[in-house]
């Protein structure tokens, strides 16, 4: 990632609605699969600035993994140096069969290899153990963005599926962030518009955080949506994905 997106990030994540609600739905589909008994580890990998990695303390053991040196050191300042290994999610620097719940959230992308990726997450879960897994979604929404995070893909619901290897089994896939889908389609082709007429471009909405009836709003909105297990929603600015170890 871009050194000067942590400093972004690490300005609006605690409050901005879509960071914010993003660690929520992760905590929903975690509980709902997994109940913590004392001892068991999460392992979140490309765990960037700690966040949800720090929120999830209380809970259980919390090993982060990273491989970017601004994100370690911001893991070990939030964390603590025992709490943090360096490592890339296709080489974790983790045990076989050593970590009962592994959050990868908006990781993979960043990942040439993100088969090998996969790989890692089967082989570091314990048997029952579970994945939670974000990815940015549809190629249709390439943007600035996705080059200044070193992006090297989005994915659709076909082709996160086809990377994951055979030792999982699928529990629920979705896209997410789907009220938003038509704004953020438009905004971000008005914006690479302006770039190759060589204009200004637009503030990124990722940068800033809404004001606050409007972030109040956004974040149920995207929760809810994101927690249900009923509708199938056919296109989405993100995919969720939840596996357990065979």
């Amino acid at each position: 990632m871009n050194p000067d997106e942590y400093k972004n990030l690490a300005q609006v994540e605690t409050r901005h609605w879509f960071y914010a609600g993003k660690r929520e739905i992760v905590r929903h589909w975690i509980r709902r699969f997994h109940q913590f008994q004392p001892g068991d580890v999460l392992a979140d990998c490309g765990a960037g600035t700690g966040i949800f990695a720090a929120e999830m303390i209380q809970e259980c053991n919390v090993v982060a993994v990273d491989d970017f040196e601004k994100s370690l050191e911001l893991l070990r300042m939030r964390l603590g140096e025992n709490r943090v290994r360096k490592g890339s999610c296709a080489a974790l620097p983790l045990a076989g069969e050593s970590v009962n719940v592994l959050t990868a959230l908006d990781v993979i992308e960043h990942v040439q290899d993100d088969r090998a990726a996969l790989r890692e997450f089967l082989r570091v879960l314990r048997p029952a153990g579970i994945a939670v897994i974000t990815v940015p979604a549809l190629m249709a929404l390439w943007s600035d963005w996705d080059v200044s995070l070193r992006h090297y893909r989005r994915y659709d619901r076909r082709g996160l599926l086809s990377i994951i290897p055979d030792g999982f089994e699928i529990l629920h896939v979705n896209y997410i962030n789907v009220a938003v889908l038509p704004l953020v389609y438009l905004i971000r082709k008005y914006r690479g518009l302006k770039q190759r007429l060589g204009l200004k471009a637009v503030a990124r909405s990722e940068d800033a955080i809404p004001p606050d009836w409007l972030n109040n709003f956004l974040r149920p909105v995207f929760v809810r949506m994101a927690c249900q297990g009923t509708l199938r929603f056919p296109a989405g600015v993100g995919l969720l994905v939840v596996l357990r170890k065979k």
